[in-house]
């Protein structure tokens, strides 16, 4: 096990705890959004504060940023616009009536959960909501979107003509058990999943494969058939909650209040690793080329090789639980509950990460040559032998 990594810079500016932290497509920025009601926004190149958005009258509890603009959502119920440039509030979007635990934004819809047991689709442009899904008993904890465009053959399409117009379909997870997909077009319920006990955490679509993954508070991980609504697999592990999920390669990892993450292969159920050493809950996790990176309750960031499960190395600094983590350029960002965001080089791990990848590839090549001149004997001798018995 590597030596405790030492943060490069601490990022103090906040007032409250950090719940979230996010990359910009073109990874130029990072938006924090935080207890003390303000969003922040960094520069990936010079970890310096660019931007300060402030006009929320509660903390925020989620944020989202695209490249031109920033999104926030908050405990005051609303969600907001905000230029990235000049740091104008661009547009606000009322209409649910609790907080506002999380936003998606996909292509013009930006989509919104609530503890007010709805999600509402709002068009970003016109600062108009479109669309409001009711059906859930309680809140709605969780989003994903995707468009049937991705998973339907033409001939499985049989929506309605109003659907026809707009194929997008948005999933939501609640605390009320399930996991439900609705027509955006319509808000109309085109599946509702069935099956979990408990509380649904988090979400993760593989739109291409038809298959959904859900994470709850009754320790299982779900694989769903996002078409037909089927339950294919139940991961059962856990001994705690399944907190965060992440897919890379038909590898499914999961964090969970057992204070472990493992990892599952997708087809056939089997889980092949589990990456201890936590202390408490791992609350956010994140692949970056052959590294698990993970955050704690425990206040601590680690580094494990995601195949041999061996802990690579420790980040401490922080004070209370890590929120969420970003990678980029080989730094980790870390957000936390005590305000600050870190920043970590982690060159040294992905460099030595890369050597040890290039020389399984070296050895798996050898071993590959080996195997092709023992076939190319066994098949000389073979014929030898054949030719010796007349064959």
């Amino acid at each position: 096990m590597g030596n405790s990594g030492s943060a490069v810079k601490v990022c103090t500016d906040h007032q409250g705890g950090i719940n979230w932290l996010s990359l910009s497509p073109d990874g130029q920025r990072l938006l924090t959004g935080s207890e003390d009601g303000t969003a922040r926004l960094w520069s990936t190149a010079d970890s310096q504060c660019h931007g300060h958005f402030q006009g929320h009258e509660s903390y925020i509890t989620f944020c989202h940023l695209e490249n031109e603009a920033a999104f926030t959502c908050s405990a005051d119920h609303t969600i907001r616009k905000w230029d990235v440039v000049t740091g104008q509030c661009l547009a606000i979007y009322r209409g649910h009536t609790s907080i506002v635990n999380r936003i998606l934004v996909a292509k013009d819809y930006l989509f919104s959960g609530s503890y007010d047991r709805t999600a509402r689709c709002w068009s970003v442009d016109k600062e108009k909501q479109i669309q409001e899904f009711r059906g859930h008993r309680n809140c709605v904890l969780t989003l994903a979107h995707y468009s049937s465009r991705d998973v339907l053959e033409e001939e499985e399409e049989e929506e309605e003509e109003e659907e026809k117009v707009s194929r997008d379909l948005l999933v939501t997870g609640s605390t009320d058990c399930t996991v439900k997909v609705w027509w955006v077009s319509s808000g109309r319920c085109y599946q509702t999943l069935l099956g979990h006990t408990g509380a649904v955490l988090c979400l993760i679509l593989d739109a291409p494969n038809r298959e959904l993954f859900s994470g709850s508070t009754d320790y299982t991980i779900r694989t769903w058939n996002i078409v037909t609504g089927e339950q294919l697999k139940v991961f059962k592990e856990h001994q705690g909650s399944v907190i965060c999920l992440e897919l890379v390669n038909r590898h499914l990892y999961s964090g969970s209040a057992d204070r472990t993450v493992k990892c599952w292969l997708v087809d056939t159920g089997e889980r092949i690793q589990t990456y201890k050493a936590h202390k408490h809950s791992v609350s956010t996790l994140k692949y970056h080329a052959g590294i698990l990176f993970t955050g704690s309750g425990d206040a601590c960031a680690r580094a494990f090789n995601s195949k041999s499960g061996v802990l690579q190395k420790i980040f401490r600094g922080h004070k209370f639980i890590i929120n969420c983590i970003q990678i980029h350029n080989e730094l980790l960002y870390t957000a936390s509950h005590d305000g600050t965001l870190r920043i970590w080089d982690i060159r040294g791990i992905c460099k030595r990460n890369k050597r040890r990848l290039k020389k399984e590839r070296s050895a798996q090549g050898r071993s590959s040559q080996k195997g092709s001149l023992s076939r190319l004997f066994n098949n000389k001798v073979g014929c030898m032998v054949q030719q010796e018995n007349g064959e």
